[in-house]
């Protein structure tokens, strides 16, 4: 079964098929750190990285970018109440991004361009001045300058708007405007003193890049003029990306990506999340809570395009789950290692066509319980071979590349298992010399073997 994907943009299901039939150039919106991240934008961050995952399992290499939003009117506007330089108000929580997506087993991007690095500066520079040439853009009065959407005719094309819904009524009058059109949008905004000592000197005055051409140019910079895939949020259609696209393809004269993907909203308790109803939690609030990191992405892993409640309830079930898997592989474990199985459940191929099914992750999860159910009845009845079980390892390794959900104190190799059975079965005959061979061998391969009454542990070399 081929690999299929929603695209928001053609709002249908298609098969995937990058540029490249080998790598897949991915970009991912990430955070604008002006604050902790919460669990709706973590929501986005597990699917992406889920998606990253799937791709690698079926054989691509994926180059993925995510960008750190680190100067806009939140930033600066952050910063300046807190009295301390931007850069160094950002820092704290670029560094508890990553310290929260470590937690969520999110597999790190190949790259993650800041807005303010001086080289995607002098590129979203060069690509304002590109605009202004081609009359796409203009500089208004105050010394801003806009994207002219008339310029652009497919605008709208993403988000399926009607562009005249978007021009001023005839009860607003258009020198109540800075701007030429209520919906064009900043591609640079001219410097005042609410902006303090963030700005950069252009061509077209002293000032700071508007938060669309951010990300146009970092994606570009970086991915070249054309990308396969380009993630969010909903709430990111737009004017986001939406005026992602006009911008970059008014300066390219290209497509700029063949498949948006979107992920739907995360309420709390059935209602959108808010301080003022105590709903708002990041990570950090709920590892306080006793949780794990681990918990916390298993409660995240569902149908991307639907929208997620997240609930205490949700976060037990979880941590039932888990546990319900834990022990399976606990089971699994013990059987001697023997010649690959020939035996296959029907709902590992189904696992597949799941996971290949726009990442239904909450069918393909439902056919690994299937698996887990239909393994211990086997188990409980003496029909689960020794090969058979190292099959379902073996599968279960491969699944959990992609979801990553295995607890770290269980996360051991095939082989390692393998080996580590061998020595009990040497120890077992009394063969002392197979034994200390195989602890070598262990501990070569990074893993020691201490020898309990209740028989070998095996932990990780420091």
């Amino acid at each position: 079964m081929p690999f299929r994907l929603y695209n928001t943009y053609t709002r249908s299901l298609e098969v995937f098929e990058p540029l490249d039939a080998s790598a897949v150039k991915m970009y991912t919106c990430g955070p604008t750190v002006y604050n902790h991240a919460h669990i709706g934008n973590f929501r986005a961050y597990v699917f992406e990285d889920v998606l990253q995952r799937h791709l690698e399992y079926r054989g691509w290499k994926v180059e993925r970018v995510m960008n750190l939003t680190d100067v806009d009117d939140k930033t600066i506007r952050a910063s300046r109440a807190a009295g301390v330089p931007l850069a160094e108000f950002t820092r704290p929580f670029k560094e508890a991004f990553f310290r929260d997506l470590a937690a969520l087993r999110v597999k790190p991007a190949a790259h993650y361009p800041a807005a303010t690095e001086p080289r995607f500066i002098a590129k979203m520079i060069a690509m304002i001045a590109l605009l202004l040439e081609r009359n796409a853009a203009y500089k208004a009065e105050d010394g801003s300058v806009y994207f002219r959407i008339s310029a652009f005719p497919k605008y709208g094309c993403l988000a399926h708007l009607n562009l005249e819904e978007l021009r001023p009524s005839g009860r607003i009058r258009n020198d109540e405007y800075e701007k030429e059109s209520v919906g064009d949008f900043a591609l640079w905004k001219a410097w005042d003193a609410e902006d303090g000592d963030v700005a950069w000197e252009s061509p077209f005055g002293r000032g700071r890049p508007g938060w669309h051409i951010e990300c146009s140019a970092m994606a570009t910079e970086i991915l070249g003029p054309r990308l396969d895939i380009h993630c969010g949020a909903e709430d990111n259609i737009f004017p986001h990306h939406e005026a992602e696209i006009a911008q970059s393809e008014t300066c390219t004269g290209e497509r700029f990506v063949r498949y948006w993907v979107h992920c739907g909203y995360l309420v709390v308790d059935g209602q959108k999340m808010s301080k003022s109803l105590g709903n708002f939690f990041t990570l950090r609030d709920l590892l306080g809570k006793g949780f794990s990191g681990r918990e916390v992405r298993y409660a995240l892993l569902s149908n991307y395009r639907l929208p997620l409640n997240f609930t205490s309830e949700s976060l037990s079930a979880a941590r039932a789950a888990l546990a319900r898997i834990d022990e399976w592989l606990a089971r699994l474990r013990p059987l001697a290692p023997g010649a690959p199985s020939t035996w296959s459940l029907p709902s590992q191929q189904n696992y597949d066509d799941a996971m290949d099914n726009n990442l239904n992750v909450s069918e393909a999860l439902g056919h690994l319980f299937d698996i887990i159910r239909e393994t211990n009845r086997a188990l409980d009845q003496g029909r689960l071979s020794p090969p058979d079980g190292r099959a379902l390892l073996a599968w279960w390794e491969r699944i959990n590349t992609v979801l990553a959900i295995e607890s770290e104190e269980e996360q051991i190799p095939v082989e390692i298992a393998g080996l580590l059975e061998q020595r009990r079965l040497a120890r077992a005959g009394k063969d002392w010399a197979a034994g200390d061979r195989l602890r070598a061998d262990l501990e070569a391969r990074g893993w020691l073997v201490k020898d309990t009454k209740e028989g070998q542990k095996l932990n990780r070399k420091p």
